[in-house]
């Protein structure tokens, strides 16, 4: 590794979160939702959740390790998802976090289970939850099934050892005040990757300096390979109509063109941000155009080695052809696309609407 190569930056390639759309959302259809109990829970829970990331963001910003950072992406392949709280790649590795701000205390037993202790109304509620390690696993098993797609068998052959020891769990509370017990007896691999958040900095640190700079990745590779995860990234939605029971609402209050105005994220831009924008275009051959977009993603799935629906899904692509955004600025606003595929094909797709057009 050269000289010029080290770096100590810490670079957010995507800083947003589907928690925070998910808050706002669930607010705007309280008042719809006939149990109110129930909703405000959850929008408690994902306010915590979205509270620990930040404290996450906050102590990565601040570290001089290096690295390259993905927060909140959802990753499929065929039927499979798996939603990561932060995908961090440093010069030593790939971190694939799982965080989780838990009120209480925490116990991970000679087994590697974890055991949650809390008191509610005086009383002391003890309880065994999902082993955030085991999820951390799963969602590195989920890509590297992406990976070997990607891969001929010759490249899988030298390099799938590589990616079992580049990419590692790791699991952060980030409730500072709750206390973390690991029993000595839980398996090493599970101890050296669950930490409480203000240990955050000092782990990767030490990491970094278990390894000779010789040994260490360069930021060039430490960007692409982040890049190319980006691109996998496709946008989580949500149906809170199979969540909650609404009242019912009167067809004056709910337009036509829409199930509910609060049902789901697939339809929620549909009545408000599309206001202002041409939404049809009758003298322009729309089948052409569709024509046009579907062979740029088919030519840019196969130079960037990934599924088609990963540079736009069929249902943007007939947000796409309905809108027909000929600028960037049109695009954006539109919100088909999220801000990532904005940018990376973006300039691209509106040049392909705007040529055709014309």
């Amino acid at each position: 590794m050269g000289l010029f190569d080290r770096f100590s930056n810490t670079i957010f390639l995507k800083s947003d979160s589907e928690l925070e759309k998910e808050i706002i959302e669930l607010k705007s259809i309280r008042e719809n939702v006939n149990d109110k109990e129930k909703i405000d829970l959850d929008i408690k829970k994902l306010e915590l959740g979205l509270a620990g990331e930040e404290q996450i963001e906050y102590e990565l910003k601040s570290s001089d390790v290096g690295m390259y950072v993905l927060h909140d992406i959802t990753l499929q392949y065929e039927d499979l998802t798996a939603q990561i709280d932060y995908f961090i790649a440093t010069p030593m590795c790939v971190y694939v976090v799982e965080c989780k701000n838990l009120i209480g205390d925490i116990t991970v037993d000679e087994r590697g289970e974890f055991i949650r202790e809390y008191y509610i109304n005086g009383k002391k509620i003890k309880e065994a939850i999902y082993s955030p390690y085991r999820q951390a696993q799963r969602h590195i098993e989920l890509i590297k099934k992406i990976w070997l797609s990607r891969k001929n068998k010759l490249q899988v052959l030298f390099f799938e050892k590589n990616f079992d020891n580049w990419y590692k769990p790791l699991v952060v509370f980030s409730n500072a005040k709750g206390i973390l017990n690991i029993n000595k007896k839980c398996p090493r691999e599970i101890q050296d990757s669950i930490l409480k958040i203000d240990q955050l900095n000092d782990f990767l640190n030490k990491e970094k300096n278990k390894k000779k700079w010789e040994d260490l990745d360069t930021e060039k590779n430490i960007r692409n390979l982040t890049e190319s995860w980006l691109e996998a990234n496709v946008v989580r939605k949500r149906d809170f109509s199979n969540i909650y029971e609404f009242t019912t609402v009167s067809n004056t209050d709910i337009p036509n063109t829409v199930n509910s105005s609060f049902v789901t994220n697939n339809n929620e831009n549909i009545y408000s941000t599309f206001d202002n924008i041409k939404l049809f275009a009758h003298d322009v051959d729309k089948g052409l155009i569709e024509n046009s977009l579907k062979e740029f993603r088919t030519r840019k799935s196969k130079e960037k080695n990934l599924p088609a629906y990963y540079i736009f899904n069929n249902e943007e692509l007939s947000k796409l052809i309905e809108v027909l955004p000929d600028n960037i600025e049109t695009l954006e606003n539109a919100k088909i696309l999220e801000p990532v595929k904005v940018k990376l094909h973006g300039q691209e797709i509106v040049d392909i609407i705007k040529n055709t057009k014309n």
